[in-house]
């Protein structure tokens, strides 16, 4: 499928039928995730991968009943940074630059300025920060997803507080934003199965200024 196609074919699948998904296509999409674009390529968020029944059967109430989340094959479950320190900022460029072999000094203006920005934000307002980072995350890691004939639901239906303390997120510093089922779709039991997908017309979503 290309990806018009593939985006055509997905729908936030209400039901799944529980079967396994090969790990290869799980890593598959998680590692279209971790090479989505990031704000100033901080990469403030972090997946927690859930395959084990009885984990995800203790999250399914947290995410008031869900049935995709005892029903999905993997539960994906995006976290980011629940604030933004300095040595954060310099542990994610000191790698960077290593990485590409080039002297920290090359990015020292960039990694004031970041430092002196987040210093004008609230901590809610930088987990708000990073929380969109990985929204964009989970849109990548969706179409990736779509493209590999895999359904994804994406779920914002959950109490995070209690997520969070069920996962010891506070612990490491991350908080959770969103969910993501992964699995094969039951189009028995699935009433949106059916219906015809719809999206506001192209002419009422884009204005066009030449």
């Amino acid at each position: 499928m290309n990806i018009l196609e593939a985006l055509n074919w997905r729908y936030a699948t209400k039901r799944m039928t529980g079967e396994k998904l090969d790990e290869a296509l799980v890593n598959e999409i998680i590692e279209a995730a971790r090479l989505a674009p990031t704000s100033a390529g901080l990469q403030p968020f972090h997946i927690v991968k859930i395959s084990n029944p009885e984990i995800k059967k203790q999250i399914q109430p947290i995410a008031f009943g869900q049935p995709q989340i005892i029903e999905s094959s993997h539960l994906l479950v995006f976290t980011s940074w629940d604030k933004i320190t300095d040595e954060q900022i310099d542990s994610v460029y000191n790698y960077t630059n290593n990485e590409r072999g080039v002297s920290n000094t090359a990015t020292a203006d960039t990694v004031a300025g970041l430092k002196q920005l987040f210093l004008t934000f609230t901590e809610e307002e930088q987990y708000h920060h990073t929380a969109k980072q990985a929204h964009i995350g989970m849109g990548v890691a969706i179409v990736a997803a779509a493209q590999l004939g895999v359904d994804a639901t994406p779920m914002e239906g959950f109490n995070k507080e209690g997520l969070d303390e069920f996962l010891k997120l506070r612990e490491k510093g991350l908080r959770s934003v969103t969910l993501l089922a992964l699995g094969r779709r039951k189009t028995d039991e699935d009433w949106l199965f059916p219906l015809k997908k719809v999206r506001q017309p192209i002419e009422q979503f884009v204005t066009e200024i030449k």
